[in-house]
């Protein structure tokens, strides 16, 4: 009788581990399967938030099948606890595991309004947009300069809402002193610096901020990440550089920067820096004469005259040999990694061609026939104008 019952119940045992395992297998499948969704949705999780409450939140708006799943796999995958606040856009047909990885992963809002602070050279211009969950495109509410008197109605309306994200993009090539002025314009900021940071010290990208964000608090993000991309590179750096520090590297960086806007020119004009260093040869740019006048505190806005090509500065290099004491702006990852790993070429010379490139040159007798062929351009456009 006891080896009946102990049979019959080892039997039990085993069917309810069979149907367990399946149990399981369903749910993992669950998990993972495309979702319910039949359009993406914007998905706000707020202060406080918890899973239990975002997965009744996402089944009453058809997002998913089951609370239970959702819980159960988020709980599994030790991302219960790692909910991050915002909006997020949830595409159709999500499974639960994406959604799970949208509202857990951190990093920018996906869905609903946000503002733009763009900083360049001449100004910085704040785009306002909004991202339409169903066709996944952002929508342009309204765009201005920065540090104009009246701002905008629907700027004023979007911060007030309290659920925009906003982030501030860095131009290549703009200096400390603009970087500063045009942080100093945005409202959302609180001003808590006026000594200009080190001339390339900062890296030019985009960085996330918030409303009550200190000033000084952005700039140590990008100084830390110009020292994080300006290690990594001069670690990787190629033999042979007339370079004897990541130093100088960043202030030949920065030149190339200055030099061209072309991404497939920086390692040609790189070379030709590097070969002019090697040969002894004065680098003679331009933007080193311009740096010189006007420590980069805004924009020269005309052209150098021969006095100022001339004229004795530090940063004068159709006078001074080698590179100047210091960078002449903030060069991105590209141009730092251009100086560092520049063509292989014979190039001494370059000119503008008219195209938004340059003409290069081995040779004076080339190089001439080049800026007798961009001075042609240029007298044919001001006759034009």
């Amino acid at each position: 009788m006891w080896r009946h019952i102990a049979a019959n119940a080892f039997t039990f045992l085993i069917v309810g581990l069979f149907l367990l395992a399946g149990l399981v297998a369903w749910g993992t499948r669950e998990y993972s399967a495309e979702g319910p969704l039949d359009a993406a949705i914007c998905l706000e999780v707020p202060s406080g938030g918890t899973m239990k409450r975002l997965s009744a939140d996402l089944v009453e708006k058809g997002a998913i099948s089951s609370a239970f799943i959702f819980e159960v796999g988020a709980d599994y995958t030790d991302k219960s606890g790692q909910l991050k606040l915002g909006r997020f856009r949830v595409p159709e047909q999500a499974s639960m595991q994406e959604i799970v990885d949208i509202v857990t992963r951190g990093g920018r809002n996906t869905c609903g309004a946000e503002v733009i602070y763009r900083v360049g050279i001449n100004r910085t211009i704040v785009d306002v947009r909004e991202l339409d969950p169903a066709t996944n495109a952002f929508v342009e509410l309204v765009s201005f300069q920065a540090g104009e008197l009246e701002v905008p109605e629907t700027y004023a309306e979007v911060r007030a809402d309290g659920n925009a994200t906003y982030r501030v993009v860095i131009a290549e090539g703009t200096t400390s002193w603009q970087i500063l002025n045009a942080l100093g314009q945005i409202d959302i900021l609180r001003s808590d610096v006026t000594d200009v940071p080190p001339e390339g010290s900062l890296a030019p990208r985009d960085y996330d901020i918030r409303e009550g964000d200190t000033v000084s608090s952005v700039l140590n993000r990008m100084r830390e990440e110009q020292t994080a991309i300006l290690t990594e590179a001069w670690e990787n750096r190629v033999e042979g550089l007339p370079l004897i520090s990541s130093e100088e590297a960043l202030i030949l960086a920065s030149i190339i920067e200055k030099e061209t806007s072309v991404p497939d020119e920086r390692r040609q004009v790189s070379s030709v820096f590097v070969n002019r260093l090697n040969r002894g040869m004065r680098l003679q740019t331009d933007p080193t004469v311009i740096y010189g006048i006007t420590r980069g505190e805004g924009v020269l806005g005309r052209g150098l005259r021969q006095s100022e090509l001339r004229g004795a500065t530090p940063w004068n290099t159709y006078v001074i040999p080698g590179l100047p004491p210091t960078p002449i702006a903030n060069p991105g990852k590209a141009a730092i990694e251009a100086a560092l790993d520049p063509d292989t070429t014979e190039y001494i010379f370059f000119v503008a061609d008219g195209t938004g490139g340059h003409a290069f040159a081995t040779n004076l007798d080339d190089h001439n026939r080049n800026v007798a062929a961009w001075r042609q351009i240029e007298a044919e456009r001001a006759n034009d104008g």
